[in-house]
């Protein structure tokens, strides 16, 4: 493994960061977490932390010995001065030598203890980081660290590879009692270079942040290295398909089988790497086993959902296959809750479903409430899946007991996260056509409020690239009134999202003409922008919806002219007519499989259909001003584009 610490930008950095008041401690813990952070085989999304030992002014000028450690869930390749809390010291070295400690005691202690009470909670292993008396620690789920210790002998590989540099933490849980652990054994032995927590991970620590970040380097790179010497054997591989089915199509199948009492987010991935071990005849025997480290059981449950589809020659067996599957997941699921639990706790039970689907020969379908939470799982899922192939090449991947496993997914401080209250629209996905036109986005960003995942489609390029809008939305091109173009996306959408809740069929243009001076050219431009493009978003949506049998809402921008129709307005008012039909066509046929459909019949929004010439124009030829001509409502207010988006 490499070692990226540079000095001389560490120096650029620390000019940079100290005019901002950043002590020099701080600048070079942040350096070398983000270094640590930013290495996928160390950590992944908010796992690892860091920490330094240091000093700190309180609001009276009070100096304080504190230790800067990472807050809880941050994330170490992006991490900053805010995400670190300053915890007093001094007590943290009195409370660590109590025999126990629950969980809730231990972090009110420590949020008792920051220098900031507005701070984020100080993370879970702050008492371990505390009890080793180095200036600087890390720890970090190095994938060549879990792939020596997640076999039989693990225990004494570690000491074949690292003798006298280490010393083994035999697994316990985290929190107080791993802190009381690691106090411990690190006092039986303080010269080593660093502390493997048995089949959780590794700690490092020096008097520097370059000595704490190049140990673990070091360490690494010697379990890399006798990996890269052991012999290993191929996996016995299941019989390829020869026309394996596209996941696109899978996808929707898979989202409406896990959405059935909360929505879900589907996203899909495969590479070669995942392909060879998920096609491994015992791929559903050894990916059954557990997790490689404690936290992966928050993002991909106790084991994976492993199913085979070679024998199924359509959609529909497919579709069966997968629905028993995970009705087994969740029987068993309900099974292990049982005979873990202790109900003096009173644990609520968690959505039984599986959060990682791998269908062998296609790849990893992967599970979340959000489309970050499923990004994430992936990500822990991919990584998982490649340390348990490595082993079974080598020896056989073996995990922490069921009852460890269960203690970590079900702790307390977990099960205090579950009375969050949600958004109503959490785990939907939304689609809006003209998605970056003036009410497109008066749209989004009300059902974005709403906890919506929100894809806006649109044919402006240079809006398209806004880099706003990317943080916010997800954005394709796409021609609507082209069949094949929208179909292109709608395959996109699937593997990213795994279907559709909610299709805003938005996009149109308005051309202004006495109805008899108009050329069969504009109005047929007309038609096919204002009634066809939103007869091909809906019948492919409604197809994708059936698909889901999640149920699903169509939703047309139509317009008043649909009703009253006005003065040269024909070619617009005639094709929104005929696209009020079609909406209520579509609600008589498909209501009766949960599929709603509604529109909104706005009137004289200042947007990207009625410009400020158009209104003007407008105004003139009835005698009236601008602001009369936009407010003629029986409210005599303007009407915004907020106003259609709360409408919708």
């Amino acid at each position: 493994m490499r070692n990226n610490f540079s000095d001389k930008l560490l120096n650029i950095t620390k000019k940079q960061s100290m005019k901002t008041g950043i002590s020099e401690d701080l600048i070079d813990r942040i350096y070398t977490s983000r270094l640590l952070g930013q290495n996928p085989n160390l950590v992944l999304h908010g796992g690892g932390n860091t920490s330094v030992k240091s000093k700190k002014r309180d609001l009276d000028g009070i100096f304080h010995n504190v230790i800067f450690v990472k807050g809880s869930g941050s994330d170490l390749s992006t991490i900053q001065e805010k995400d670190f809390p300053a915890v007093k010291l001094d007590p943290l070295y009195k409370i660590i030598k109590r025999k126990s400690l629950s969980d809730e005691q231990m972090v009110n202690y420590l949020r008792k203890n920051l220098i900031d009470v507005t701070s984020p909670n100080p993370s879970v292993e702050t008492l371990v980081h505390a009890s080793i008396d180095k200036k600087f620690v890390d720890h970090t789920h190095s994938n060549a660290i879990l792939e020596i210790t997640n076999r039989k002998n693990g225990l004494s590989l570690c000491k074949k590879i690292f003798g006298d540099e280490i010393s083994v933490v035999p697994y316990v849980m985290p929190g107080f009692i791993l802190a009381k652990k690691v106090d411990e054994i690190y006092k039986q032995n303080s010269n080593v270079k660093g502390l493997i927590l048995y089949r959780h991970g590794i700690f490092t620590f020096g008097d520097t942040a370059k000595e704490s970040y190049s140990r673990m380097i070091s360490l690494v790179t010697k379990a890399e290295k006798f990996l890269k010497s052991e012999k290993q054997k191929n996996l016995k591989k299941l019989r390829p398909i020869k026309k394996p089915f596209k996941p696109h199509l899978l996808s929707p199948i898979v989202r409406g089988l896990v959405s059935t009492e909360t929505s879900y987010i589907v996203k899909f991935r495969s590479n070669k790497k995942i392909l060879d071990v998920i096609n491994s005849k015992n791929a559903e025997s050894f990916l059954s086993r557990g997790v490689v480290t404690p936290d992966h059981v928050l993002r991909v449950k106790p084991k994976f959902l492993v199913i085979n589809i070679d024998d199924c020659k359509d959609l529909l067996l497919i579709k069966e296959r997968i629905s028993k599957k995970v009705t087994e997941f969740k029987n068993d699921y309900k099974k292990y809750f049982k005979k873990y639990n202790n109900p003096r706790l009173k644990n609520q039970m968690l959505d039984p479903v599986p959060q990682i689907i791998v269908i062998q020969n296609i790849g990893i379908f992967s599970i979340g409430k959000s489309s970050k939470s499923a990004f994430i799982n992936g990500d822990v899922a991919e990584m998982a899946i490649k340390t348990i192939g490595n082993l079974e090449k080598k020896t056989s991947f073996e995990s922490i007991s069921h009852k460890d496993i269960f203690d970590v997914e079900y702790w307390s401080l977990e099960q205090a996260k579950l009375n969050k209250t949600s958004l109503p629209l959490s785990g939907k996905v939304s689609l809006i056509t003209g998605g970056t036109g003036t009410l497109g986005l008066a749209i989004a960003e009300k059902f974005r409020s709403m906890g919506s995942e929100v894809i806006l489609l649109d044919v402006n390029k240079k809006q398209l690239e806004d880099q706003n809008l990317k943080k916010k939305f997800s954005l394709y091109f796409c021609d609507v009134t082209r069949r094949e173009s929208f179909k292109k996306v709608l395959a996109h959408i699937c593997l990213d999202y795994g279907g559709l809740d909610f299709v805003i069929s938005n996009a149109g243009s308005a051309h202004q003409s006495e109805i008899a001076k108009l050329n069969d050219s504009d109005l047929k431009k007309s038609f096919e922008l204002n009634f066809f493009a939103h007869q091909i978003v809906a019948s492919e949506s409604v197809e994708l919806m059936k698909t889901q049998n999640i149920g699903g809402c169509l939703l047309f921008n139509i317009s008043k002219q649909a009703i009253n129709p006005g003065k040269d307005f024909g070619a617009y008012g005639t094709s929104k007519a005929a696209l009020l039909a079609l909406c209520k066509q579509y609600a008589l046929e498909y209501g009766g499989v949960n599929i709603r459909s509604n529109g909104v019949n706005a009137d004289r929004i200042e947007s990207g259909l009625l410009t400020k010439t158009m209104i003007n124009k407008r105004s003139k030829s009835r005698r009236i001003t601008s602001d009369e001509y936009l407010q003629s409502n029986l409210l005599k207010k303007k009407v915004l584009a907020e106003d259609v988006a709360e409408a919708f």
